[in-house]
């Protein structure tokens, strides 16, 4: 592939390194490539990655990948050489060395569309590339010699972006009911007339009707609680009843994931209901938490000086990003997950609103923000595609746009564990320094803006001097919460204040009562029996708490005084601010008053409705935060007088909702349901995959618990058995990157390339990305993974667990495990998490795949959370090894069973609703 273009180039992976020169590609030592990066800068395709291959911290040259984010903000390209091939309509390399080769070529397309007129992200480039030239970007001087410069002056960033417009308030929903029927027909309209029509389908539509019937008694909603097997198409299913309803009545529909590939998949379905992209952007909107998006004031600080070296050029890229963005959302959204891991420690956190500090009106971005718009849209959308977390947080304090009418909770087998995050109280030093900087605002010297709570409102209280007291009494409060360089002096005994001294005390208790096994992770111990030193530093916390709460209620009744008599001073944009205040001063008195509530209990009598303890988190020793933790003992009755009550109509759906052969008593109580007066109704449609015909369980009874050399060999044997297309399934990080360390580099010298969460420098997503781009890449991961991916298809025939997913034993899991049965809420647990990692392997018909557990030790009860039919074996490690490369040569076997009227369902089980 000859080319007139031409840079040395370095491609390294767990097989080998090879350089790329003027004289063709060569195999390399790992020190004379390093030599060469350092004496020339060279072609890379994710830097951090490529350092890590070398064993050298620090590579610098010119990333493939920064480029392709310049010349293509807001599109995605799997960061992979072949990812790019496909990209740009080039042959998929066939070996590593190949892969070198197309280095050099891909720079050039890329730079040949900075050179072309149709351009479509042309403008803002040339502004953009003479700023990373003067940041020293390795880039910049190529581009600038194929870039032409604008005849006139290319406008500003800020100037670019769209403005929002105030809208009336929506009004309320009709009340409608959706006919008989109905649904099903708008589910033909969607899946299109040419399409396969499912029974199980068009059952779950009919029956997700319910939840938008009008409710017939207040706090208690139509709520149906519907399991739908991989497969039955349970997405479709529900909006088809939910946008009818939405048109319909007029209101909105909050369909809530728990993953962001969920949302992601959610988002594309909309164009099946409303085709014109316009309509389809007022209609249905995509909402996250507001640390998701995009801050254009800490967008502007970065880029006006506040940020320097490596994190300077991020932001600049992030800049060219924000132009062709469609919705400012930087985690899950059109930025590449990869970006900002090409930056390490120059992290885009500090480009999003993690710490509740926006001005809101104050802000001279306020009207192009990218959380307004998305907060202003949602309001008057027919769908908002959103997770639990921001639907909790939301309903709880009453902000929800359009009200609580519907609700669809997918993947609802989370809703628990959602509940038990949102609903927690945690009282540590982080969250409490946390809350001073809130206040305080930064105590260091800064070149960005102060961000404190009299920053924000000082011009505000100017007009009140009732509100600047209370204004200023919470700042000499707030002076009481930990400051920077708290743990330190923790640790050395040397604590400053009544919360420091709190969390000395705690982590004296902690530690006096830790067991020897546990020196070099977290510990905790259960809130019990406290001794005299802990009780006394409670008290004297519990009155910095009181304290502090006064001042800040004070202060967020003043400003509702000054809503409420309108002063002349008070125009719209100071309103929204004062809003925006009075919002942030809710939240974070009600945590403050939780944690004078948890202060209060030291020494006293326990709750029985929560648990409590102490806690010291750690990584291998290393401590990174003291502080007391509170959960309730059943998370679902928050949620159920919160959110439940609320609502209208609750849809609850998920593949393994009724946690196999329990029955609907545990998705009731999982769900809330248990606490509502009136009972739900329920509904089950199988799966149509034939899994006993498409797949198999083998548990593997020769690998010994412990045994890290045998445990890296079984899953070496596997992947190659497979050719890849593994999905390998860790309970501890520990576990996961020994067994990668052992066994990357073997593979790869199979062309079987191992990628791996908390080993490999790239984002989950991105990782996932690139395991379903390619057959014989497997991927190693730990829960998240277990039942966050759909990778359908060839690239996913392989599920290997290390060992039986056993919860961890900490103090609240055995106040759970004792108030749920002993030994039978284990086996929920594990039993649910089985289902769900066995649920990645068939996702389509055609699927076919084998599940592994390295575990002799696996009890025989268990096994029945895998689906009917499936055969279950023990063998050993050569038996499995010799199946699952004799299933690579299998014929495809018959996929589901045919009901009369040509429906697939399984035999002997038809879709059901009952209450």
């Amino acid at each position: 592939m000859a080319s007139s273009f031409f840079l040395p180039a370095l491609h390294a992976s767990h097989a080998g390194i090879w350089l790329v020169g003027r004289d063709g590609v060569r195999e390399a030592s790992r020190g004379e490539a390093i030599r060469a990066v350092s004496d020339t800068p060279h072609l890379l395709l994710n830097a951090p990655l490529t350092g890590q291959r070398l064993g050298f911290a620090e590579v610098s040259g010119l990333d493939l990948l920064e480029l392709f984010a310049f010349v293509h903000p807001a599109r995605f390209v799997v960061p992979t050489v072949a990812g790019f091939a496909g990209w740009l309509g080039l042959a998929e390399p066939a070996d590593d060395a190949a892969a070198a080769a197309l280095l050099p070529v891909i720079a050039e397309r890329l730079l040949e569309v900075v050179g072309n007129d149709g351009w479509p992200e042309r403008e803002g480039a040339w502004t953009v590339n003479m700023t990373l030239q003067r940041l020293g970007w390795g880039w910049a001087g190529l581009v600038g010699q194929r870039l032409r410069k604008p005849d006139r002056g290319e406008r500003m960033l800020f100037s670019r972006l769209e403005q929002w417009e105030e809208a009336a308030e929506r009004p309320p929903p009709r009340a409608v009911r959706l006919g008989d029927g109905e649904a099903e027909a708008r589910l033909r309209l969607l899946t299109g007339s040419g399409s396969e029509q499912r029974d199980g389908q068009r059952a779950f539509a009919a029956a997700a009707a319910h939840a938008f019937s009008p409710r017939d008694r207040r706090d208690s909603p139509n709520m149906l609680l519907a399991e739908a097997g991989t497969g039955i198409g349970k997405t479709l299913g529900y909006l088809a009843p939910a946008s009818l309803w939405a048109e319909k009545a007029g209101g909105t529909v909050w369909v809530s994931t728990f993953t962001k590939a969920l949302q992601r998949q959610l988002d594309a379905e909309g164009r099946r209901i409303i085709a014109d992209p316009d309509e389809r952007k007022r209609r249905i909107v995509v909402r996250k938490g507001r640390e998701n998006y995009l801050c254009l004031l800490n967008l502007e600080d970065a880029m006006q000086g506040s940020f320097s070296g490596r994190a300077a050029v991020l932001a600049q890229l992030v800049g060219r990003w924000a132009a062709y963005t469609k919705d400012g959302d930087m985690v899950g959204g059109d930025l590449p997950g990869w970006l900002p891991s090409l930056f390490r420690r120059a992290g885009a956190t500090a480009l999003t609103d993690r710490r509740g500090e926006c001005v809101y009106a104050g802000c001279p971005h306020y009207r192009k923000c990218f959380i307004e718009r998305a907060e202003r849209a949602a309001r008057g959308a027919d769908l908002v595609i959103a997770n639990h977390a921001l639907v909790m947080v939301s309903a709880a304090r009453g902000r929800l746009a359009g009200g609580l009418e519907r609700i669809v909770f997918d993947e609802g087998h989370h809703l628990f564990d959602a509940a038990d995050s949102t609903f927690a109280v945690a009282l540590t030093g982080a969250e409490t320094i946390e809350l001073r900087r809130w206040i305080i605002g930064p105590e260091r010297s800064s070149k960005g803006r102060r961000r404190g709570l009299a920053a924000r409102l000082m011009d505000v209280c100017s007009y009140d001097d009732q509100g600047a007291a209370a204004l200023d009494a919470a700042i000499q409060a707030a002076g009481q919460l930990p400051a920077d360089g708290w743990l330190g002096r923790v640790v050395e005994g040397n604590p400053w204040g009544p919360l420091e001294g709190l969390f000395a005390a705690v982590r004296g208790t902690v530690l006096a009562r830790a067991r020897a096994e546990d020196a070099g992770y977290g510990i905790e111990t259960e809130l019990a029996e406290p001794d005299g030193a802990l009780v006394g530093a409670a008290a004297a916390a519990l009155e910095a708490m009181e304290a502090l709460q006064r001042p800040l209620s004070a202060l967020r009744l003043r400003l509702e005084s000054v809503l409420d008599e309108a002063p002349d001073w008070l125009d719209g944009a100071a309103r929204a601010r004062v809003e925006g205040a009075i919002a942030g001063l809710t939240w974070r008195g009600n945590a403050v008053m939780a944690w004078g509530q948890l202060l209060a209990r030291v020494g006293g009598a326990p709750d029985p409705d929560f648990v409590d303890w102490l806690n010291v988190d750690r990584i291998e020793g290393r401590e990174l935060d003291i502080g007391l933790q509170r959960r309730w003992l059943d998370p679902t009755r928050p949620l159920a007088k919160a959110v439940l009550e609320q609502a209208h109509g609750v849809l609850v759906t998920s593949a393994t909702l009724r946690g196999g052969e329990e029955g609907w008593s545990v998705a009731e109580g999982r769900t809330g349901a248990t606490h509502l007066p009136a009972p739900a109704l329920s509904f089950h449609a199988p799966s149509p995959f034939d899994y006993a015909a498409s797949s198999e369980v083998l548990v593997v009874t020769d690998v010994r618990q412990g045994d890290l050399a045998a445990l890296a060999n079984a899953y070496a044997r596997l992947v190659a058995a497979a050719g890849g297309g593994t999905l390998g399934l860790f309970t501890a990080i520990s576990r996961l990157k020994a067994v990668h360390a052992r066994i990357a580099d073997r593979l790869a010298r199979d062309q079987l390339p191992l990628y791996a969460q908390h080993v490999d420098p790239i984002d989950t997503g991105t990782l996932v990305d690139m395991f379903r781009a390619d057959p014989a890449a497997s991927l190693l991961g730990t829960d998240a993974l277990r039942d966050g991916v759909d990778v359908p298809g060839e690239s996913l025939r392989l599920v290997v667990m290390e060992r039986v997913p056993w919860p961890r034993p900490t103090v609240l899991h055995a106040a759970r495990r004792l108030a749920g049965g002993g030994s039978a809420y284990d086996d929920r647990v594990v039993k649910a998490r089985l289902a769900q990692a066995f649920g990645r392997l068939i996702r389509r018909q055609g699927d076919r795949g084998t599940f592994v557990i390295l575990s002799a030790a696996c009890p025989s009860r268990l096994l029945t959370a895998f689906p009917d039919g499936v055969q279950v074996s023990r063998v050993t490690l050569e038996e499995a090894v010799g199946r699952v490369a004799g299933s690579r040569s299998s014929p495809a076997g018959v996929v589901g069973a045919r009901s009369a009227d040509g429906g697939v369902i399984e035999a002997g089980e038809n879709p059901s609703i009952t209450s």
